[in-house]
């Protein structure tokens, strides 16, 4: 499997030296590392920077959203990278300063390939001073600034370089007080080795099952229900509507009883959507949520 990295964090923050220090990284230890990006706006600037490396499968996407709203074309370009590309050890994605982590997650989540990635956590770099000057920011983006904190597997309070010595120490605290189970590193351009990233986030996985721990230490995990014969559609909504709340999202293709195509089907806060699928793709559902392992579908009828 690929291990996959999200790198999250607020405009400017430092994601691009994050991850244009990681790859430098990974390719000294012999390995091929893969990138998506999610610039925001039409011009990828960051994408050029990374293309400049040479030799790095590279995806972007302009004007658009790594996140639920978009995850179709970042699941496109996710199976580009893995068609395209015989062998890939390592995938960065680095979000657009704007999106949401945990929503960028969701698109990663895709039956498409849930059994070829496994996603390691969430790394967000914050910009300390910025952070010290958060009040000036409107109250929405400010929240998300937050949302971004309270989402990290491992948080770079970066350019600490900017401030003084307690206005980092007080900017460090109070990132703790909003994110008490993600470690806390200091850091001047993002430098930090990946192998510690690596460790970090590897420490973090509570079983093999490849949960994550994202916001206030809830973890995360995904569950991939293959199926061998067409389903009746009705059976198939009851089972979903008797899972525990902790399930948040399911997505995937089903194939119906007396349909000669199989159906998208989406779940998101207890609502489901059915969609005719014309195009050959795997019969499988990706189930998201906490402690879903235990998870199987039963159909009552045969």
């Amino acid at each position: 499997m690929i291990d996959v990295y999200l790198f999250s964090g607020f405009l400017g923050s430092g994601k691009t030296s994050l991850l244009l220090n990681a790859i430098q990284e990974v390719k000294q230890q012999g390995k091929q590392p893969a990138v998506l990006m999610n610039e925001f706006g039409s011009l990828g600037f960051d994408t050029d920077r990374v293309g400049q490396e040479g030799d790095i499968p590279l995806k972007e996407l302009l004007n658009g959203c790594i996140c639920c709203t978009g995850s179709e074309k970042t699941e496109a370009q996710l199976q580009g990278l893995l068609e395209d590309y015989a062998h890939i050890d390592v995938i960065f994605i680095e979000t657009s300063g704007a999106a949401h982590p945990v929503e960028a997650l969701d698109a990663v989540y895709s039956p498409l390939f849930a059994d070829r990635l496994r996603i390691q956590g969430i790394v967000t770099v914050a910009d300390v001073k910025r952070w010290i000057e958060r009040d000036s920011l409107s109250p929405r983006i400010r929240s998300l600034f937050i949302e971004q904190i309270r989402h990290a597997s491992l948080i770079l309070a970066n350019k600490a370089d900017l401030v003084t010595e307690s206005e980092l120490a007080s900017a460090t605290v109070e990132l703790s007080q909003l994110n008490s189970t993600a470690q806390i590193i200091q850091t001047v351009n993002a430098k930090i080795p990946f192998a510690f990233i690596e460790k970090t986030l590897n420490a973090l996985q509570f079983e093999k099952d490849k949960e994550i721990v994202s916001g206030k230490g809830i973890p995360l995990s995904s569950k991939l229900i293959t199926f061998d014969e067409p389903v009746d559609q009705e059976d198939f909504e009851g089972w979903v509507k008797s899972l525990p709340e902790t399930v948040y999202r399911m997505k995937g293709y089903v194939p119906i009883k007396g349909s000669g195509h199989p159906y998208l089907f989406q779940y998101a806060y207890g609502l489901v959507h059915w969609l005719p699928e014309y195009v050959k793709v795997p019969p499988r559902v990706v189930v998201i949520g906490e402690g879903v392992q235990q998870i199987e579908y039963r159909p009552r009828y045969s």
